[in-house]
């Protein structure tokens, strides 16, 4: 079986998984992200919004910030446990990063026609551990998470429609 049929097996994605448990942990919102670049984790990091104050510090920015100045993102892969809101989705096209492995896009629809048409190789793994830790925090916070994406209430957050 290959590692897309056993999200666990991907020591990236775990890295996601597990930086979002920590964000969660810190009462923040449990997005995680990891960069890697042939197989070697580069970075990771975690949605630290409530965390730091900072409106834009979502988990695939925190990775990238985490990851440092890289000379090129093309051979790299993006990690995230949910699919990439529009402001993620302009930084993974900015930087040309070519493969984005996703852990659930049930809680959240994200960007992916965006990413697709500019060539973005997308793999979304719809792993249930991602959907569930979403969906609690979203029923647990509902003018959080809608305030993270910018939505004015939940039901139209949770599917990422204004």
């Amino acid at each position: 079986m290959s590692r897309e049929e056993h999200p666990a097996a991907d020591p990236a994605f775990e890295a996601a998984y597990q930086a979002a448990q920590k964000s969660l942990g810190e009462g923040g919102i449990p997005i995680g992200a990891a960069l890697a670049r042939n197989g070697l984790i580069i970075a990771s990091g975690h949605n630290e919004r409530v965390q730091n104050g900072d409106p834009i510090a979502h988990g695939e920015m925190s990775a990238l910030r985490a990851a440092g100045r890289q000379t090129s993102y093309r051979d790299t892969t993006l990690y995230t446990t949910l699919a990439p809101c529009a402001m993620c989705t302009g930084t993974i096209i900015q930087f040309k990063i070519p493969r984005v492995i996703v852990g659930e896009a049930r809680t959240f629809d994200g960007e992916f026609g965006l990413l697709r048409s500019r060539g973005v190789e997308v793999v979304v793994l719809d792993d249930q551990r991602c959907v569930d830790m979403m969906r609690t925090f979203q029923d647990n916070n509902p003018d959080l998470w809608a305030e993270d994406i910018a939505e004015q209430d939940y039901s139209s957050a949770r599917t990422g429609q204004s």
